[in-house]
């Protein structure tokens, strides 16, 4: 039978009821009418139960932590820290020894009653001060923290407790932190604060404190900054029991940041750090006025006066340096006491052949020399000379060693040029000039003994230093971007922006570490190549890889790089960088079948020398100079003066020779490598012929060169008293007008 369709019956209008049919929704498969609540209701309901058992779940979990964590307080004890402690071990980049990192090798444990007040109430003061009042946790110093940090979206208040600290301190030493870190070092601070006085807590967390300079605990502090160097102490013997209150400020800043608040190498840091905690002890009346007024003029301890302990090490420069970047991440418990393998990125072969090339330019001389080398594809240091005698004079010349630098700074002022359109085929007069800064300041130039060529080339400039080419260069394309871009391409230290560093006279000097890396930019064709474990921020690299005792990667070596500059323009600045090598003033840094670029630099009165250069596997920096003090080296080279092209280039060529060699050895069948000859005898001074001026370190431009017995150094007079530069530390010229 056909369907039938349904019939219906009674009266039907517009607004009659349709039949509903039955469905899926509803009993009568309405649609449209009001659902039922009780499923909502159903899954609130187990919602809420769950969320009972979580927070039950949590709760018990938390207390059942906090009574584990009870009996782990006995192994925070500084002397079963002491015995559970791990060496950290240091390898180069072959994997062989290179230093082994023992807190314990530098460590003196004293007791709390052996620490003076003033060291005890400045730590407290800059560090915790409400530690006498809180009970392990302090949970307003906590929320102001955590606001500071939301507000500034990031770290930049710290919420620890000295407790907190201390704990922290503890288990990174024994490598036994886990994933609830956090609570579980507060639960351990909260249980420390019921079983040990305060003055246990505080004498025992500044036996873990690492005060930089090699320094691991209070009483190592106290004598590498002021203990002066006495090698034997007694026994019984604490210095940290006479700290006064200029001397507790100090090392109590040094607590949050051992590099950024290092006396030695930040000054101004370190100092305005050190008053600021006497100006907290002052205001919370732990110093009087009077006590507050002698601590604030005391000078801080300088290069000459701090005598760090010895690095269980082969390489101490080197060691010592990468070990406070390590501190810096990780912390001194787990670099000193957590076992860790620490491959750096040094090269045996390639340090024993800087060594080689110093020592064989300089044995006997007098000045000493630094010298750092860059490999430009990854951006690692693979050789360092930071002095000749680390147990003398630990002072880190590469790395610290702020140094006038000269002409050497010139190639900023070429490069930020070049990006301005300045070509380098143009002619610019070579003349003496006198620059109006203002109205009552003037900014005199001129070259050395007077030597002009007339009109040269910025190229030739370069190649022969004229100071006044590159001073109206300079100003033409503005001081502030020369600086800028300085800083862009490497240098960490901040560029001043007067006139003067258009020739290299700046208010705070230069490392050869800053310079290697800066000029390592060009040579990567306008890239700045660094890694996620910088020496500082998009620094150098020393550190390839990190790991845990149990051989788990702590922190993974990544490589990255930033293009500063436009690659055109690093190739066309590597064109005119090869001037002062084939025909100006750097001939002896020349090697065969090999391209060099580079930069001579040299001070007024010879007191810093350099050459910069690269080629295209290492860019090295080399200063030669007196470290501790600033003296004028007018005779040290056969009896003339110590000039870039002199010293400096020599030794630049003969580790680039043994370099080549070495690179030659691993690789021999490279298109790009050559055996080099080389020679390890200084090489003698190229004399200048009547056509062209030429030089060994700075080549002033001379339209008599024929009456001059020996090449000359460029010189350009001091800048203004209002211009002038104040001297770098440890030996910049402070001023002194740089010549080639």
């Amino acid at each position: 039978m056909p369907d039938s369709t349904p019939t219906l019956t009674g009266p039907t209008s517009a607004a009659a009821e349709p039949v509903a049919l039955p469905g899926r929704n509803g009993r009568n498969g309405d649609r449209g009418g009001p659902k039922p609540p009780k499923r909502k209701i159903k899954k609130l309901r187990l919602f809420f139960v769950l969320l009972g058992l979580g927070i039950l779940a949590f709760i018990s979990t938390v207390f059942g932590m906090m009574m584990a964590v009870a009996s782990e307080i006995p192994s925070l004890e500084n002397s079963a820290e002491f015995r559970a402690a791990r060496n950290s071990n240091l390898v180069a980049d072959d994997g062989s020894p290179l230093a082994r990192l023992t807190g314990n090798q530098n460590r003196i444990l004293i007791d709390p009653q052996d620490i003076s007040p003033n060291i005890k109430n400045a730590v407290i003061a800059i560090e915790d001060k409400r530690f006498y009042t809180h009970k392990g946790v302090d949970w307003r110093g906590m929320v102001r923290a955590g606001f500071a940090d939301f507000t500034h979206h990031g770290a930049v208040q710290g919420g620890s407790t000295i407790t907190e600290q201390f704990v922290k301190n503890a288990l990174a030493a024994q490598n036994n932190r886990t994933i609830f870190e956090k609570l579980r070092e507060a639960a351990l601070a909260y249980h420390l604060e019921k079983q040990w006085s305060k003055q246990k807590i505080l004498g025992e967390y500044l036996n873990t404190v690492y005060f930089g300079n090699g320094a691991y605990g209070i009483e190592s502090a106290m004598r590498t900054y002021f203990g002066g160097p006495q090698t034997h102490y007694d026994p019984n013997e604490r210095a940290a029991a006479n700290a006064t209150p200029d001397q507790a400020a100090l090392l109590a800043g040094i607590i949050a940041s051992p590099s950024a608040f290092n006396p030695v190498t930040n000054r101004k840091a370190a100092l305005d750090r050190r008053n600021l905690v006497l100006k907290l002890m002052l205001e919370q009346h732990m110093i009087s006025m009077g006590q507050y007024q002698q601590a604030i003029i005391q000078a801080l301890p300088s290069a000459e006066t701090v005598h760090p302990p010895r690095p269980d090490s082969s390489q101490p420069y080197f060691s010592t340096w990468v070990t406070q970047q390590l501190v810096d991440r990780l912390g001194s418990g787990r670099v000193f006491g957590g076992g860790l393998k620490i491959k750096t990125s040094l090269d045996p072969d390639l340090q024993a052949a800087a060594v080689q090339a110093i020592n064989g330019r300089l044995a006997g001389v007098g000045p000493s020399a630094s010298l750092v080398a860059i490999d430009n594809r990854t951006g690692e240091v693979r050789a360092m000379v930071g002095g000749s005698d680390y147990a003398n004079h630990p002072f880190n010349v590469a790395t610290d060693g702020h140094r006038q630098p000269g002409s050497s700074f010139k190639t900023f002022t070429l490069v930020e040029a070049l990006l301005r359109g300045v070509s380098p085929g143009s002619v610019w007069p070579s003349a003496p000039e006198v620059f109006h800064v203002s109205k009552h300041e003037l900014f005199p130039v001129h070259n050395f003994e007077d030597s002009y060529l007339g009109s040269v080339s910025l190229a030739n400039a370069f190649a022969y230093s004229d100071n006044t080419v590159f001073a109206r260069v300079g100003i033409q394309v503005g001081v502030h971007r020369i600086a800028r871009l300085a800083n862009k391409m490497g240098l960490r230290t901040p560029v001043s922006t007067n006139l003067a560093i258009t020739l290299g006279a700046l208010k705070e000097g230069v490392s050869p570490l800053e310079m290697a890396y800066a000029y390592s930019t060009i040579a990567n064709d306008g890239k700045r190549v660094t890694s996620n474990l910088p020496a500082w921020r998009d620094g150098p690299v020393a550190v390839e890889d990190v790991r845990t005792a149990n051989g788990h990667h702590l922190v993974k070596y990544k490589r990255k790089s930033v293009q500063v500059i436009p690659s055109g323009i690093a190739e066309e600045a590597k064109q005119v960088m090869t001037g002062p090598v084939t025909h100006g003033t750097a001939t002896a840094a020349q090697i065969p079948n090999d391209v060099i670029y580079g930069k001579t630099g040299t001070t007024e009165n010879y007191g810093d020398a350099w050459f910069v250069g690269f080629d295209n596997h290492y860019t090295v920096a080399v200063w030669v100079g007196y470290p501790d003090r600033l003296v004028p080296m007018k005779t040290q080279y056969r009896g003339g003066p110590v000039e870039g092209g002199t010293y400096p280039a020599g030794i630049w060529h003969d580790f680039m020779v043994s370099a080549l060699n070495i690179l030659h050895q691993r690789n021999p069948k490279s298109d790009q490598l050559t055996p080099q000859t080389g020679t390890t005898t200084p090489v003698t001074p190229v004399t200048p012929s009547t056509t062209a001026p030429t030089g060994n370190g700075g080549g002033g431009a001379t339209t008599t060169p024929q009456t001059k017995q020996q090449p000359q150094q460029q010189q350009t007079p001091t800048p203004p008293a209002q211009q002038t530069p104040t001297p770098g530390n440890n030996g910049g010229t402070g001023g002194a007008a740089p010549s080639g």
